[in-house]
């Protein structure tokens, strides 16, 4: 679909309190964070122009957006799963 936004925070609800989190105490985890908005919002913008790029461009874009998506959800999980470890275990 056209012009979605992919925030994070969207497309991984139930992490929500995982992903404040880790922006204010991961600084890798919030570096990403922003490249993946910024990233995500450039594409959107490029596909409310009608996509002013050619399709290799886009098709790069995308890629890129999906890797560090993938990253990011990596982290969420492990630090969401740690989270859950230690709250059972107190």
């Amino acid at each position: 679909m056209l012009n979605e936004n992919h925030a994070l925070i969207f497309d991984f609800p139930e992490f929500k309190q995982d992903i404040v989190y880790l922006n204010y105490t991961d600084q890798e985890f919030d570096k990403l964070s922003k490249q993946y908005h910024l990233l995500d919002y450039d594409i959107r913008q490029l596909e409310i122009a009608g996509s002013p790029t050619d399709d290799e461009h886009m098709h790069q874009l995308k890629l890129q957006r999906a890797n560090l998506k993938d990253l990011l959800f990596q982290k969420l999980k492990a630090h969401h799963d740690e989270s859950k470890s230690q709250t059972a275990n107190s």
